[in-house]
């Protein structure tokens, strides 16, 4: 009766599990169970209405090569956008207006050719499921002739070959994508001068005080000896930088690191004991490698830090290189005190400032 009574309480099938294999082994039953569920299989297929109504097909097929027509206007108003918007003055506004309109520009080439293909995708490609099938490799002369017929009868589902208006408008469209990016590439280096002997010499000169660095044009009040502490860190920038015609380019090559350490933490060659006063030390704040602010300082260990790809230089050995891609240490200007107290400059660079390859060839 025992046994009936627990024989009577399922109709699922139970399998013994081994109770007498080795330790870890299943313990119990197994239960399979008789109503497993079955694959469902892909849903009905849904027809877009560009399927339903051939109207809206063909004004989907306008949408997509009129965002690829825009791609090209706005690649083409980039570089107009360069040409009238120069920013050769160095005036703040115009480099304003020239960042603005370049980058709308650009902006506009590139979101509707993302824009015009998704679209493409979406309303006017073939649309059904398909299940493709794994295949051993290396794949038989029979499966590759396949695939080759694969690309004809997505080009035939896609209309790329059919419709013209869109892959005529989509080449054109990539074509003129990078014209801007080409057009500002001059921009680099001014054409006419040598850019080692341009980065070499700034407004740095013999006399020249040590202002505070404001940010933009506006320069601050020059700096006393006596108000640099040891461990402070000044952002500074020649005292008649306001008076330069081109202001953010003579500062993007001028702007130094000033820093006071103890005198007896420095290590200075012979020829470079005079270029620091009482522990102050002058360095280019642009890194050697591409160009970056090198800004961070770690007072304890003497270390200045470039965020960009994290080289750093040792202020208290002639900014040498102690870690990271830049390849030579940061350029460093002379410096003294004047009459009055205050901190200038004793000469310029006696090296290129920013990164090195402007001066591989040299």
């Amino acid at each position: 009766m025992a046994n009936e009574a627990k024989n009577s309480g399922s109709t699922d099938a139970v399998v013994p599990a081994q109770s007498h294999g080795n330790i870890g082994s299943a313990v119990g039953t197994a239960v399979i169970s008789p109503d497993a569920v079955e694959n469902p299989g892909l849903p009905p297929h849904r027809k877009r209405v560009t399927d339903i109504d051939p109207k809206r097909e063909k004004r989907a097929e306008r949408t997509v090569y009129t965002l690829f027509y825009l791609s090209i206007v706005g690649s083409i108003g980039a570089v107009l956008a360069y040409m009238f918007f120069p920013i050769e003055s160095g005036e703040l506004w115009q480099v304003r207006l020239h960042t603005l309109f370049v980058g709308l520009g650009m902006t506009l080439a590139l979101l509707a050719i993302g824009i015009g293909a998704v679209h493409w995708g979406k309303a006017i490609m073939a649309d059904h499921e398909s299940i493709d099938e794994r295949h051993p490799v290396p794949s038989s002369p029979e499966v590759r002739a396949e695939a080759a017929e694969v690309f004809t009868v997505a080009d035939e589902e896609s209309g790329f070959s059919r419709r013209t208006l869109v892959r005529n408008s989509l080449i054109g469209a990539l074509i003129a994508f990078p014209i801007p990016g080409i057009a500002l590439l001059r921009g680099l280096a001014p054409q006419d001068q040598d850019p080692v002997v341009l980065l070499k010499h700034t407004m740095w000169e013999e006399g020249t005080r040590l202002a505070r660095d404001l940010g933009g044009a506006a320069v601050g009040a020059p700096i006393r000896a006596a108000d640099v502490t040891i461990g402070s860190v000044f952002h500074v920038v020649p005292e008649n930088l306001d008076q330069a015609t081109h202001v953010l380019d003579e500062k993007a090559k001028a702007i130094v690191l000033l820093i006071r350490l103890d005198p007896e933490d420095l290590t200075e060659p012979e020829d470079r004991k005079d270029w620091s006063y009482n522990g102050i030390v002058a360095y280019s704040k642009v890194c050697t490698h591409v160009g970056c602010p090198v800004a961070l300082n770690e007072q304890h260990t003497h270390h200045l830090l470039c965020p960009c790809h994290q080289s750093q230089f040792d202020v208290s050995d002639q900014a040498k290189v102690v870690f990271g891609p830049a390849k030579r240490p940061l350029p460093q200007p002379p410096i003294t005190v004047d009459d009055e107290g205050y901190l200038v400059a004793r000469s310029d660079f006696t090296e290129p400032v920013g990164p090195s390859y402007w001066e591989r060839l040299k």
